[in-house]
This record gives structure tokens, C-alpha cells and sequence, in this order.
């Protein structure tokens, strides 16, 4: 595994912001609000817990369904305005995965918005893609999911930025770190993630994000066909639509923690 970790008093963030799409607005993780949770919201708590009470203000600016521009014209200003001490920024993997996109366009935007942030904010932490090798939605795409993850990476190193790595996180390609829709992370996987962007920043975390899961039943071609008609029927579907009709999962939705509060 890529070791981004750094020795650093992560004390001393006493705001963060998030910044990106579904993926840190929390979707596969919901809450008991009818809201979702989310790896960014633990995460949060994971960085409040070493501050005295009361002393850390915590925004999710994130949007499901947002493409790498409208993060940068809606989120972005937003985050340079609150002024953290920390972002993370994920962005881009919506664009990636639309038919004829191109990682390198996608990142030449991406490195102007890091640029952007980092001359306004304490520190940001960008974020990887996952390797999608064992994804049966995104297997197909992993080789630019891979391109683009190579420069998030380079951009990361000419700003400074530590990095979420999420290709060498090996314990989220488990397909019980997926939701049923197969495209978000279940509540252990967006807890495996939080986990790790802690220990990025040199954290003592309370367990091992890439801790092996426990052996599953083997499953027959009859179950795994079954489970794969289901899916289509409930999630491939709508989202086909959606595409047709030009909607997005984030119309009407509004960021669900917009400003700097105590958490």
C-alpha cells in the first residue's frame, strides 16, 4: 500500500470542509434522520475528537450526482470563503465515468482548482479513484479510472497535498464494502475510508481500514445471475433513465451542512 501518511499535529484543524460529490456527501450511509452520514462526516468526528469540546467547526458542502465543474463553481468559492483549516476535495469521478470523457482534460480542471484552494485553505487533502478491477459497474473503466488516479497523484505532489489513497485501500474492493446499487460504499465501506484519510494525517485510529473481512459462503452462478437482475430492475434502470431525461440524482438537493458549525 502507497504510504501518503504524515506526521503532523492534526490537532491543530480545527475546521474542516468537504468538498465533492455523492461519494463524501455520504450516499450508501444513511442516518437516522433520513440523511446520510457518510466516510467525511466520521472522518470529522475522528479530527473533533482531538480537540477540546466545543473547538471544531465541521462543513459538508458536498452534492450527489455533481460533475467536476459545477463542484468548482458551487463548492469551491464556498470553501475559500469558510476558510478551514482542512479541506478534501474529491471530485471528477462522475465525469470520468461518462462515456468519451478524457482523464487528462478532467485533470488539467482538477489542478486549477486544487491550485485555487490551496491559496486559501489550511491544508487540502485530495482524493484517489478506487480500483474498480473487482466493480461489476465500473471493471470496464478502470483503466482511466487509473489514468486519472496517476494524475491526482502528480498534482498532489506539485501543491503539497496529502492523499487519500483509495486504489491501495485492498479491504474496499470486498463487494460488502459496496451498496446495493454497486456504484456508492456501504456504511463499513465509508467507515474504512474514514479511517484511513485519519491515519493520512498520522492518526491513531481505533482499527485497520484494510483489516481482511470475515470468509463469505461461496455463492452459485444461479444466485450471482439472480442478484444481477435484481440490481438491473432496481438501480441500472432508473439510472438509464435519468440519463436520458438529462436529470441528475443531486436536482433539488441542497448541501447537507453548508457552513462551518460545531460538531
Amino acid at each position: 500500500m502507497a504510504d501518503d501518511s504524515r506526521t503532523e499535529n492534526s490537532g491543530a484543524f480545527g475546521s474542516y470542509a468537504a468538498i465533492g460529490d455523492s461519494f463524501t456527501e455520504g450516499v450508501g450511509d444513511p442516518g437516522p434522520d433520513g440523511g446520510f452520514v457518510g466516510w467525511a462526516d466520521r472522518f470529522a468526528v475522528l479530527l473533533a475528537d482531538r480537540r477540546p469540546e466545543d473547538t471544531f467547526r465541521y462543513a459538508n458542502l458536498a452534492v450527489r450526482g455533481r460533475l467536476l465543474d459545477q463542484i468548482v463553481e458551487e463548492q469551491v468559492p464556498r470553501a475559500r470563503r469558510l476558510a478551514p483549516d482542512l479541506v478534501t476535495f474529491c471530485a471528477g469521478g462522475n465525469d470520468i465515468i461518462r462515456p468519451g470523457s478524457d482523464p487528462d482534460d478532467v485533470a488539467e480542471r482538477f489542478e486549477r482548482a486544487v491550485a485555487d484552494l490551496t491559496a486559501s485553505v489550511g491544508t487540502v487533502m485530495v482524493t484517489t479513484g478506487f480500483d474498480t478491477r473487482d466493480v461489476p459497474v465500473l471493471r470496464h473503466l478502470r483503466g482511466k479510472i487509473a489514468m486519472y488516479t496517476a494524475h491526482v497523484r502528480a498534482i498532489a505532489d506539485r501543491y503539497d497535498c496529502p492523499v487519500l489513497d483509495l486504489w491501495s485501500l485492498k479491504s474496499v474492493q470486498d463487494r460488502r464494502a459496496w451498496d446495493a446499487d454497486r456504484l456508492h460504499l456501504s456504511p463499513e465501506g465509508h467507515t474504512r475510508v474514514a479511517l484511513r484519510a485519519a491515519q493520512v494525517l498520522g492518526i491513531d485510529v481505533p482499527a485497520d481500514p484494510d483489516q481482511p473481512w470475515p470468509p463469505l459462503p461461496p455463492r452459485g452462478a444461479l444466485e450471482v445471475r439472480r442478484d444481477d437482475i435484481q440490481w438491473a430492475r432496481e438501480y441500472l434502470v432508473p439510472w438509464i433513465g435519468r440519463r436520458l431525461r438529462g436529470e441528475s440524482s443531486g436536482d433539488h438537493v441542497e448541501a447537507k451542512r453548508p457552513d462551518l458549525l460545531p460538531l
